[in-house]
């Protein structure tokens, strides 16, 4: 897989290691999302957290339908009212804190976890 024409491909891992620091909670809205893309060695890790009040909950950002990444958007993960995750590419919908899909092609599928909490305001890898 190659990120544009011309560069060389980059490999994909799944899971991050623990005490990675992504950064401040309050840098997402409330309700809110924000993408990651962590170096893992030679390959790269692709994720977002979902904000809700003072929880963070994250996922792979892989969508369990199609294979794809769930925002065609930078950052735009959440419907419009913020109530659900949803999937640009075909209208899957997810709960925010379980990853569950309760609308579109994947009724009962689930997205990967991706473990994260809050210490002292800061989003860190679990």
């Amino acid at each position: 897989m190659s990120d544009a024409p011309g560069e060389v491909a980059v490999g994909r891992v799944w899971t991050t290691p623990a005490g990675v620091k992504l950064g401040p909670l309050d840098q997402i809205a409330d309700p809110g999302a924000r993408n990651y893309v962590l170096q893992i060695g030679d390959k790269r890790f692709h994720g977002f957290v979902v904000r809700r009040g003072g929880a963070a909950f994250g996922y792979v950002d892989r969508c369990p339908h199609a294979g794809l990444p769930l925002a065609q958007v930078l950052d735009r993960y959440l419907t419009e009212d913020g109530g659900l995750i949803a999937c640009s590419w075909h209208g899957a919908l997810f709960e925010p804190e379980t990853g569950a899909c309760v609308g579109g092609p994947c009724v009962g599928a689930r997205l990967s976890p991706w473990p994260v909490t809050v210490e002292d305001g800061r989003i860190v890898t679990a």
